[in-house]
C-alpha cells in the first residue's frame, strides 16, 4: 500500500499546472455586491477603501500586497537574528461585484471580467448571512444560486473567447497547412464542447500540450478558486450556518475547492482593535481569526510557493511558482544566478529545526548538494553556487 500512495503522489505532482509560469502571480476577490468583498480586502491590507452599501462602489480593482504568516520563517529570524527580514507576500486584488449579465456587459461587467483575466486565482467571497439593511442584488440570500450566477457568467465569456479563437484559427487554416493550427483548433472545440457542459475549465483532465496551449488563453475558469463563506459572528463562533452545508455539497460537485467560513464582521472588529485586546476577545469568545487561513490557502491556490535564504545579514522567502527547478528559482534572486548557475546546497527546514544548526545538518549528512534538474520543495534553505566573473555564492 505505501508504494502505490507514492506513486499517486509522485504523478499529482507532475501533472502540468494550468496557468502563468512566474512568481509575480495574484489573486482576486471576487463575488457578487454586497457580499463582503471590499470590507475583507479593508481587514486583509487594513487599508481604508470604499466598502459603502451599494452595487458598483468598486470600479478599479484595488490592490495590495499582505505578508503570508509562517511560523518557519519567524523560527528562522528568531536563529539568525539578521539584520535585515522579508517575508512572503500575497498580492490581492479587490473586483467589483459581478451581475447577471456581465458577459454581456451589464453592471458594467467587460471592465470586471477584464480585471478578473488580469489575476491567477479567485477568492470567491459568498454572503451566508441575512440582514435587511444591505441590500443583495438579487432581493433574497441564496450562496448557491450565487455561485451559479458567477460560474455561468465566467462560463459564457470564455466560451464567447473560444468562438474568437475558433474562427481567427479558421481563417489561418484556409491560408497555411501548419498542423499546429489543427492541433489548437481541435483543443479549442473540446474546450468549447467541456464549456458547454456547464464544466470549468480548471476542472478537465488535459494532456501537457493541452495546458500548453490553455496557458496562452488565460481564461477565466481555468484558474482555481477559494470559497469564502462570509457569516454573521454568531454564526461563525458556533460554527453552523443554515447555507453551508448547501455550498458544502454544490462545491464537492463541482471540484471540491477549499472552503474557508469566516465572517467579515468579527475580522473587521478584530483589526480595528489593539493587539492585545483582538486576542482577549477571542480567548473570552472561543474564537479564532480565519485571516491567516485565508492568506496562506490563497498563496497556495495559485501555485506559489517560497525558499529561504537564511544568514545574519539577511533572512528571507524567495517566492515561486511550483515545480521551479533549481537554475530558475536562482534566477528569482537574480538573473546572473540562473545563467551561471552551478549547484544548489540544500537543507530541509525540517532538519534544520530538529537539529539546531547547519553544522549539525551537515554532521548528520543532511546538507546536500543538487544540480539543474532538482525541482526546488516549499521551504528549502538554500545557498546557490554560480560562476558570474570568477564565481560566487548566495
Amino acid at each position: 500500500m505505501p508504494p502505490k500512495a507514492a506513486k499517486s503522489k509522485e504523478a499529482v505532482t507532475e501533472r502540468s499546472i494550468l496557468g502563468r509560469f512566474s512568481s509575480h502571480l495574484k489573486i482576486g476577490i471576487v463575488g457578487l455586491p454586497n457580499v463582503g468583498k471590499s470590507t475583507l480586502f479593508n481587514t486583509l491590507t487594513k487599508l481604508s477603501i470604499p466598502a459603502e452599501n451599494f452595487p458598483f462602489c468598486t470600479i478599479e480593482p484595488n490592490e495590495a500586497r499582505v505578508n503570508v504568516p509562517d511560523e518557519r520563517f519567524d523560527w528562522l529570524c528568531q536563529l539568525y537574528k539578521p539584520k535585515s527580514e522579508v517575508s512572503a507576500f500575497l498580492e490581492i486584488h479587490d473586483i467589483a461585484g459581478l451581475v447577471r449579465g456581465a458577459h454581456e456587459g451589464q453592471g458594467l461587467g467587460n471592465n470586471f471580467l477584464s480585471h478578473i483575466r488580469a489575476v491567477d486565482g479567485i477568492f470567491h467571497v459568498l454572503r451566508a448571512f441575512e440582514d435587511q439593511e444591505i441590500i443583495h442584488v438579487d432581493d433574497s440570500v441564496d450562496p448557491v444560486r450565487d455561485l451559479e450566477t458567477i460560474g455561468e457568467e465566467l462560463r459564457l465569456k470564455d466560451l464567447e473567447f473560444m468562438d474568437r479563437r475558433l474562427e481567427d484559427l479558421e481563417k489561418s487554416m484556409k491560408r497555411s497547412n501548419d498542423k499546429q493550427l489543427k492541433i489548437e483548433h481541435e483543443l479549442c472545440e473540446r474546450v468549447k464542447a467541456w464549456l458547454h457542459e456547464g464544466k470549468d475549465v480548471r476542472l478537465g483532465d488535459w494532456k501537457a500540450a493541452d495546458v500548453e496551449i490553455l496557458n496562452t488563453f488565460q481564461l477565466l475558469t481555468a484558474k482555481p478558486v477559494v470559497y469564502l463563506v462570509n457569516m454573521n459572528e454568531r454564526d461563525y463562533q458556533r460554527k453552523k450556518n443554515k447555507f453551508l452545508p448547501k455550498i458544502h455539497a454544490w462545491v464537492q460537485e463541482h471540484g471540491g475547492e477549499p472552503i474557508i467560513p469566516f465572517s467579515c464582521v468579527l475580522e473587521k472588529k478584530l483589526v480595528d482593535m489593539p493587539e492585545d485586546e483582538a486576542a482577549k476577545y477571542c480567548e473570552e469568545n472561543k474564537l479564532q481569526s480565519a485571516i491567516p487561513k485565508i492568506i496562506k490557502t490563497g498563496f497556495a491556490a495559485i501555485n506559489l510557493i517560497y525558499f529561504f535564504t537564511a544568514g545574519p545579514d539577511e533572512v528571507k522567502c524567495w517566492q515561486i511558482r511550483r515545480q521551479t527547478k533549481a537554475p530558475q528559482a536562482a534566477g528569482a534572486i537574480h538573473t546572473d544566478f540562473e545563467k551561471g548557475f552551478i549547484c544548489a546546497e540544500v537543507m530541509k527546514f525540517e532538519d534544520l529545526k530538529d537539529l539546531g544548526s547547519e553544522a549539525a545538518v551537515k554532521a548528520a549528512g543532511k546538507y546536500r548538494q543538487e544540480g539543474k534538474t532538482y525541482i526546488v520543495q516549499d521551504g528549502d534553505i538554500i545557498f546557490f553556487k554560480f560562476n558570474v566573473s570568477g564565481g560566487g555564492k548566495k
